[in-house]
């Protein structure tokens, strides 16, 4: 075997001797301006920061929340705040029955022994109490977000109706003036309405749908209730990081905003003792009596990191990570003697580049009346698979010495029936999506692939076959449909089956597909108390990891809506539990 290393390995040696030099001519450990200390210091302010302070100072410990943004909340903020935790009091309370054996014999068939056991079971025996701790400390109350199922509930100890939670509405104005510091969603929520995680598949069928009309119009009576009360109304990750952060309040617990991380401080003996910060433009020494907990997110946004370490074509551009989420903790974490696991890996999704920025695709795809191709213009996969598993599937063309270009293609009924993003049915699209080249249309099958550039004859000889599955009620091919989750972004009023719809009704669209993620998953390996890992296995003593800076307990797979959240939030409330039962 040649010993010349591969560019990959270039990349990653480089970019490990820029991290080791990262700090250098910036502020040493001496040069600091101001010092002070307390019990637990978190560096970000995600669900996983967050829920780790709280934590800690519900145990009497002093603890501070430092964040790099002008915002808290962090992908937090960000995201549809599903919370994937078996056995928790709002599931038993809503009824749903299940059991710890069940749970642990699912996830050991979703994630496989690349992740430690004492791991899994420490997340799935913690998750339920961090839960109910959340709820004795904190404003916030959960919902079952009942019928989103596990992403494989055919797996043993799978569960078909779905185990995941979502955030209540919260009433923003508890937060006062910190309301003003939330980092924004993602996708912002039409005006006028307040809609949950577990109802958004029924906006995209609110023209067709009696359910659907009837859970947009209980969404804009709960938004006219909340303001007839003078209530700021939020949800889903708005309302878990507004949540979050008023127990935080409520405890007393400063958040620190305007505050990069420059480097953590060691001991002689290795022991992660403070950390360095440039808070507000001041240098600052903060000092950890009993240890840092790293929570701050992944580092999808740092183009070095991901091009080492992750599988090519890959960008910065594709991600709807908040933009802060640089590989700080990473780097710090390494410096420290920190050791890496599942660096080649996110929680995927496909995006389509749209020129506001990246949208990241969960009905849409799913929806009968629509089919996804390759760059050969055929069908490559089961369009509604876990939106995880669809990138893996994208990469693995790639592999296959593919193209990874990818459309999704739809036609006229589609865009007749559903909601397309914020443009409503039988409304155009806008043009700046056609003007881009990330939108094409036409009329016949044959011109839209040439608009596309992908063979006429295969586009066309790809839609005839899947119409004739869509007619049947069968995809022979990739089996979409078969799966109980397969058909929750689906319409309940296609028969056979709510999956598939044929493509005859001109003029066709096609959209551009890219490999996009909503964060990065791999990052510091730790043990089943979050404690930071050598290389050898060590601990080192005093740093702690949680979310998406750490190696994630979901390995490379994804159990079911909330596998980012849920453990983000279990592990950093483990981590502060810890610290606080070994105190010295």
């Amino acid at each position: 075997m040649s010993s010349t290393p591969n560019r990959r390995q270039i990349l990653q040696g480089a970019a490990s001797a820029a991290l080791a030099s990262s700090v250098a001519g910036g502020i040493g450990a001496k040069a600091y301006a101001a010092e002070i200390e307390f019990d637990v210091v978190v560096i970000g302010s995600g669900a996983a920061g967050m829920t780790a302070a709280l934590a800690a100072a519900k145990r009497g410990l002093r603890a501070v929340v430092i964040e790099k943004a002008a915002t808290f909340g962090g992908s937090t903020a960000r995201s549809g705040a599903g919370i994937w935790i078996r056995n928790n009091e709002v599931l038993q309370k809503a009824g749903v029955i299940d059991t710890p054996e069940k749970a642990a014999t699912y996830l050991d068939a979703v994630v496989g022994p690349i992740v430690p056991a004492d791991r899994k079971a420490a997340y799935l025996h913690y998750g339920p109490e961090m839960i109910s701790f959340i709820l004795r400390n904190t404003p916030m109350r959960f919902r079952w977000m009942e019928g989103y199922s596990d992403y494989y509930p055919e797996l043993p100890g799978g569960m078909p109706n779905g185990a995941s939670i979502e955030p209540d509405q919260f009433n923003g104005k508890l937060l006062g003036k910190e309301l003003a510091n939330l980092n924004p969603p993602y996708l912002a929520t039409p005006p006028g309405v307040v809609i949950f995680g577990g109802e958004y598949k029924w906006l995209n069928l609110a023209a067709v749908s009696a359910k659907g009309a009837l859970v947009a119009a209980n969404a804009v009576a709960r938004y006219v209730e909340a303001m007839l009360k003078g209530e700021a109304p939020l949800t889903m990750g708005q309302a878990l990081a507004a949540g979050l952060r008023t127990g935080l309040l409520n405890a007393n617990v400063p958040v620190w905003l305007n505050s990069p991380l420059i480097d953590l401080q060691q001991d002689g003996s290795g022991r992660v003792t403070g950390a360095l910060v440039n808070k507000e433009g001041t240098p600052t020494l903060v000092k950890a009596r009993l240890g840092v907990v790293m929570a701050t997110g992944g580092f999808e946004h740092n183009l070095e990191m991901r091009l080492a370490y992750q599988q090519h074509p890959i960008t910065t551009d594709w991600t709807v990570g908040t933009k802060t989420n640089t590989g700080d903790g990473h780097q710090a974490g390494q410096r420290a003697g920190g050791s890496f696991d599942l660096m080649d890996d996110a929680w995927w999704g496909p995006i389509i580049p749209l020129p506001e920025g990246p949208y990241f695709l969960l009905a849409e795809r799913t929806l009968p009346g629509s089919i996804m191709v390759n760059g050969q213009g055929k069908r490559f996969l089961n369009e509604a698979v876990p939106y995880t598993d669809f990138v893996h599937t994208m990469y693995q063309q790639v592999t296959e010495g593919k193209d990874i270009t990818t459309w999704l293609v739809v036609d006229q009924r589609y865009r007749n029936r559903y909601l397309f993003k914020e443009t409503l049915p039988f409304l155009p699209l806008p043009k700046a999506w056609f003007d881009s080249g990330v939108v094409v249309k036409d009329l016949t099958l044959e011109g839209l692939a040439t608009k596309m550039g992908v063979p006429p004859a295969a586009l066309r000889n790809t839609v005839q076959r899947f119409n004739g599955f869509a007619d049947a009620g069968k995809d022979q091919d990739f089996h979409r449909g078969d799966s109980v989750y397969d058909h929750y972004y689906t319409d309940p009023a296609v028969r056979p089956n709510s999956c598939l719809a044929a493509l005859r009704y001109a003029p066709f669209y096609a959209f551009k597909v890219k490999p996009g993620d909503l964060g990065t998953k791999g990052g510091l390996r730790t043990d089943a108390r979050a404690r930071a890992l050598r290389a050898d296995g060590s601990v080192i003593k005093g740093l702690y990891a949680a979310g998406n800076v750490s190696a994630s307990v979901m390995g490379h797979s994804y159990a079911g809506a909330g596998s980012t959240i849920g453990p983000a939030m279990t592990f950093g409330y483990i981590a502060a539990n810890d610290m606080a039962d070994n105190q010295a």
